[in-house]
């Protein structure tokens, strides 16, 4: 991990993930548990190869997505959130729930957040539990 700027905790946490990238990254990986290289290419936003290669080794080295051994394959691997990484699931709920009131947001992201806000507290808990799991 590189040196800090600050102790700043919010200065501390975006050179972690407070690039344009990491936070779809982890996004991605909220939604579906498990990804491979490719799979984060075919995100919307279209990542460029080597950035998504340089933002997958810096949250591996901070300790926020692990590799595993694809089942099907030798030449790829899977990428998942370690607890670090599933610790984020409030941070993102909170995200989405600013993003509804500034931003027009497809009907799913619509659904899913009044759902949250039936239970915030209940929904995060169930959501990293599932990742948890997984």
């Amino acid at each position: 991990m590189k040196s800090q700027r600050s102790e700043c905790p919010i200065s501390q946490s975006l050179d972690v993930w407070g690039d344009k990238w990491s936070l779809l990254i982890i996004r991605d990986l909220m939604t579906a548990k498990q990804l491979t290289y490719g799979d984060f290419l075919k995100a919307p936003e279209g990542i460029a190869t080597n950035i998504l290669a340089a933002r997958l080794l810096m949250l591996e080295e901070n300790g926020l997505i692990e590799k595993l051994d694809h089942p099907e394959s030798k030449a790829k691997v899977l990428y998942r959130l370690t607890g670090k990484g599933i610790d984020l699931v409030p941070v993102m709920i909170e995200i989405n729930l600013w993003a509804e009131k500034h931003f027009t947001i497809p009907a799913d992201r619509k659904a899913m957040l009044k759902e949250v806000k039936k239970d915030k507290e209940g929904f995060i808990k169930a959501g990293m539990k599932e990742l948890r799991r997984s």
